[in-house]
């Protein structure tokens, strides 16, 4: 009788037949890891998007049910818009999901991108101190908050970082016929929405956000809602392909882009964006028209 045995189902077995059982295995672990070698890889998606889109949570509710569905693995890089159309132009990014519409059609005239599909709207807020020493709350013109926050020398936290959020800020200044660049009470942050949001709150200075972060933010800061509902803060954000016949390397990564498209502008996409909320308030409200595979933004 063998010295050696192991248990088995309830039955001692013997070493012959142990050896056996092992070799089995191996080769059933041989046949599994061969078959499923044959689905499908997962492909990788380098996504440049706003900061916004990222600090209002919104992307952490959207990636991993597309990543599942597609298996694609997304990369995101949350950077200012004027960054990932930056990113577009050098060929680092597959796809683009932005907030700055005139830079957006000048990126596809120039053909760096297939096309711009707006996806979903919110809108720009102006928050600041309770006590509102600017005079600025429940203004409807967003040139004359600006004008007042500048007349009384207020603290103003800006962007300062080439993202949708600063361009549509200089394009108020604009209205509002001011230059603030230089002046004392004007701090350019060069930083993210949610790292001004909080800046902005410590110093007790006003500033320009999407509403979705601020909303987000909110019960973190020291800050309130002091204008808004001008037309001029209507928010658009679109998602553009970049164009693979612009940088060749791009090309293995287009299917998993045009999926990226066809997943937010669709039915369960746009369904995610409209139900995402916050303390109840719908935070972004979708807006995408169905598009059609195979007319040159997607495969």
């Amino acid at each position: 009788m063998r010295e050696h045995a192991f248990l088995h189902g309830g039955f001692f077995v013997g070493e012959d037949r142990k050896k056996g059982w092992i070799a089995f295995i191996v080769v059933l672990a041989i046949a599994l890891s061969f078959f499923g070698g044959c689905a499908k890889p997962v492909r990788t998606l380098i996504l440049a998007t706003t900061t916004s889109i990222q600090d209002s949570g919104l992307l952490d509710k959207l990636l991993p049910v597309f990543e599942k569905e597609y298996r694609v693995k997304v990369k995101p890089a949350a950077v200012g818009t004027g960054e990932a159309l930056e990113m577009g132009r050098r060929g680092d990014a597959d796809v683009l999901l932005v907030h700055a519409k005139p830079s957006e059609e000048e990126f596809v005239k120039q053909g760096y991108g297939l096309e711009r599909v707006e996806i979903a709207w919110n809108d720009f807020v102006i928050v600041g101190p309770k006590n509102d020493p600017a005079g600025v709350k429940s203004m409807k013109s967003v040139a004359s908050a600006f004008s007042a926050i500048a007349s009384k020398g207020a603290t103003f936290v800006s962007r300062g970082d080439d993202s949708g959020t600063h361009k549509k800020e200089l394009a108020i200044w604009k209205e509002a016929r001011v230059n603030p660049a230089g002046k004392n009470w004007y701090i350019n942050a060069g930083q993210g929405m949610g790292e001004v949001l909080t800046i902005a709150s410590e110093k007790q200075g006003y500033t320009l956000t999407d509403r979705a972060t601020f909303m987000f933010m909110k019960d973190s800061l020291n800050l309130e809602i002091l204008s808004e509902g001008d037309r001029l803060l209507i928010n658009p954000y679109s998602v553009i392909v970049v164009n693979p016949k612009k940088f060749p390397k791009l090309k293995l990564n287009t299917d998993a882009a045009g999926d990226f498209v066809w997943f937010i502008t669709g039915k369960e996409g746009q369904k995610l964006i409209g139900e995402y909320r916050k303390n109840g308030l719908q935070l972004f409200h979708p807006c995408a028209k169905r598009q059609e595979r195979g007319l040159g933004l997607l495969h």
